[in-house]
């Protein structure tokens, strides 16, 4: 599938910012089921400093300064993709997750395999989230069969609820309220897996929408999405979309990956004025043909 994307962030400040730094996310990146056709990024005032370069991840990430007075600051990201369907997967047919959870310990194991194993600072796992994780990984379980329990269990369990939390949100207090939206369930499936040891990283994208039959598509109501990726030494990196209880597909353009959503967040930065401000977001993901 080819997708054409528009994803437009744009600040209003009640007073001028006077200079202003900030690190963007927003060009997909290169995996081997995804391959980027084109991109660029509009940007209004015209930064000074325009850098793009490779993160610790290998994410494409943009590095902007403004030095121009300014009370509004527009980004409209634009790109085309190909995503390919990933290969079919037989979740019975990998290796038990102890073995797994053995492999990610070794010393020679894979080193970003192991980096995503580790606690990271939206992600702390603790020893009741392992209790609620431990019924979907009984001794001798094919890892990602266990995987798949789990985040059928996590869809019965959550609310999706998009006024029940913000980035700020503990995760702790998505676990007590049951309630979130789909950055809230990669971070709380990412620390059940790594409480017993597995590697999982997040990842941020976009998902495709269709409109109900008969109604005509929307423009603009089109979100960013999240999801993770558990590791197998059998299969790799294995996408799982657990707000939509699935294996991710064709209908899943991936921008970035890292140990939570710090790592990948869209647009962040520094300002100097600018008082209060006000956030618009709006993306639309299109099928494109040829």
């Amino acid at each position: 599938m080819k997708y054409q994307i528009r994803h437009e962030t744009r600040y209003r400040y009640t007073e001028a910012v006077t200079n202003s730094q900030h690190d963007l996310h927003l060009l997909p990146r290169e995996l081997p089921h995804q391959l980027c056709l084109s991109s660029g990024l509009d940007i209004k005032p015209m930064p000074s400093v325009c850098q793009e370069r490779a993160d610790y991840f290998g994410n494409r990430a943009t590095h902007l300064v403004l030095a121009v007075a300014h009370t509004t600051l527009t980004v409209i990201a634009q790109s085309r993709v190909e995503v390919a369907t990933p290969n079919a997967l037989l979740p019975e047919g990998d290796v038990a997750w102890e073995e797994v959870v053995a492999e990610i310990a070794r010393r020679h194991s894979d080193l970003h395999a192991q980096e995503m194993s580790f606690p990271s600072p939206f992600i702390v796992p603790w020893d009741d989230l392992r209790s609620y994780t431990c019924p979907s990984f009984p001794a001798g379980r094919p890892l990602l069969s266990g995987c798949l329990a789990l985040m059928h269990r996590l869809r019965d369990d959550f609310t999706y609820d998009a006024r029940a939390t913000t980035i700020a949100t503990p995760l702790h207090e998505v676990f007590s309220k049951r309630r979130g939206v789909c950055q809230d369930f990669a971070h709380l499936m990412i620390a059940c897996l790594r409480s017993l040891g597995l590697s999982a990283r997040y990842v941020s994208g976009y998902l495709v929408t269709s409109p109900p039959p008969g109604q005509p598509r929307l423009v603009g109501v089109d979100a960013s999405h999240a999801w993770l990726s558990v590791f197998s030494p059998r299969f790799g990196f294995v996408d799982l979309d657990p707000t939509n209880n699935s294996i991710v597909g064709d209908r899943h353009v991936t921008l970035a990956i890292g140990r939570d959503f710090g790592d990948v967040t869209p647009l962040r930065g520094v300002i100097l004025g600018g008082g209060r401000h006000e956030l618009y977001v709006a993306v639309d993901v299109v099928p494109s043909e040829g």
